[in-house]
Formats: C-alpha cells, sequence, structure tokens
C-alpha cells in the first residue's frame, strides 16, 4: 500500500543533530564570456540547506535511534524537524532571543498577518530567510519596541507567518519585530542507510544525509 508525502512534526534526535555537519547551498550559473568577463545568474531566490547527521553519532544507542527514525519517516517520503546546529535562533549564537530580534515589516493599522523571517546582512543586498517551524514557546513579538502578550498573537504553520489577533493589528508606521529559536524543515536525501556494525565500532561513521525541504 503506498503513502503520499506528507510533514511529520517531529523533532529529529537532538543529541546527533548537535554533532551534524553541514550548511546552505547556492545554486548560480555562471558563464564565460569572449570578452573574459562573467556573466552569473542565481537560479533560485533562496539558499538550500544540506546536513550529514552520521557525524553526529556517538554510540550503538544513537545509531538505534536514528535507525527507528529512518524507519518512522518511511526513508525520504516524510519531512520533518531538524535543530540547525549553526543556526537555530533569531539572534547571535551565544546569545538569548528577544522581541526585538528581527524585522517583520512595519504596521499600517488593518494589516494582522507578517511573516517570520531572518535577516542575514544589512543593507540593500541583504538576505531575508523565510523561518516556518519556530520552536513552540519561545516566539516573541513587539511592536513598536514593546512586546505584546502571547494572547495577541498566534503562528500559522500553513503560511509561516505571525497572525495578531482581532483588534491587535499593529498601528500605521508601528515596526513590527520578533525573537524566536527555530528548526529546519527536512528530509533524508536517502532511501537507503548502510551500516557496518564492525565499522562503527572501528570508528567509520555512516553517511546520513539531510536535506532542505519546503514543507
Amino acid at each position: 500500500m503506498s503513502e503520499l508525502a506528507s510533514f511529520h512534526d517531529v523533532l529529529f534526535p537532538l543529541a546527533v543533530s548537535f554533532g551534524a555537519t553541514g550548511g546552505p547551498e547556492r545554486r548560480n550559473e555562471i558563464v564565460a564570456l569572449t570578452s573574459g568577463r562573467e556573466k552569473r545568474n542565481t537560479r533560485f531566490a533562496h539558499s538550500r540547506r544540506h546536513y550529514d547527521a552520521g557525524t553526529g553519532l556517538r554510540s550503538l544507542e544513537d545509531l538505534h535511534e536514528v535507525l527507528a527514525f529512518f524507519e518512522a519517516r518511511r526513508g525520504s517520503l516524510h519531512g520533518f524537524r531538524f535543530r540547525d546546529p549553526f543556526d537555530m535562533k533569531s539572534c547571535a549564537p551565544g546569545a538569548s532571543p528577544t522581541a526585538l530580534d528581527q524585522a517583520l515589516g512595519t504596521g499600517d493599522g488593518t494589516a494582522r498577518r507578517f511573516a517570520l523571517a531572518k535577516t542575514y546582512g544589512a543593507g540593500p543586498d541583504a538576505y531575508r530567510r523565510p523561518v516556518e517551524k519556530p520552536v513552540a514557546g519561545t516566539l516573541r513579538i513587539a511592536v513598536a519596541g514593546v512586546e505584546r502578550a502571547a494572547a495577541d498573537f498566534s503562528f500559522d504553520e500553513a503560511t509561516g507567518e505571525v497572525v495578531f489577533a482581532s483588534g491587535s493589528a499593529p498601528g500605521n508606521g508601528q515596526a513590527v519585530t520578533a525573537g524566536y529559536e527555530f528548526d529546519v524543515p527536512v528530509r533524508f536525501d536517502t532511501d537507503r542507510l548502510s551500516v557496518s556494525l564492525r565499522a562503527f565500532k572501528a570508528g567509520q561513521i555512516p553517511s546520513i544525509p539531510l536535506i532542505e525541504v519546503q514543507p
């Protein structure tokens, strides 16, 4: 019996993820012109993250937990949450998120939805990354520098937007900011895990590739 792909709202084993390797990938096309100059174009608006969770395995217990997780996700069929060890907060790695960390937009007195995002860099060249999987209980929102109570807003998982409650829309010209911890939606980038118990005990780590997906 076949299954349709979906997103499982579960977290990849945390201890293993903190030992993973990986990061963002860009897809650019570079064409060398006869003049010697280059023509460069980007194929995708957003970067895509790749990880190898195999480097996070420390014990047979870790390996068993990942194998069980792989089976429960049916290999690459279902997506899941992954805690990026290098980039999982709206702020610097050693800091705690505050409601003023990231700019989401400016109110007009009517709009109640603002896309959650994280900005890298500054000025016109800054990159604005959509954040679709904030960690439950960590999302903080401020309007015009004043933090709002949790009852004033919610998060729409389907659209990746902060939604202000009726009657709580930010006023005209008021800055909307946010702080949070977040996960990356990923799937296994393989349908086969090849593991040798003897090799693992000897220190050879199996490759467990993960790739970012749109949930």
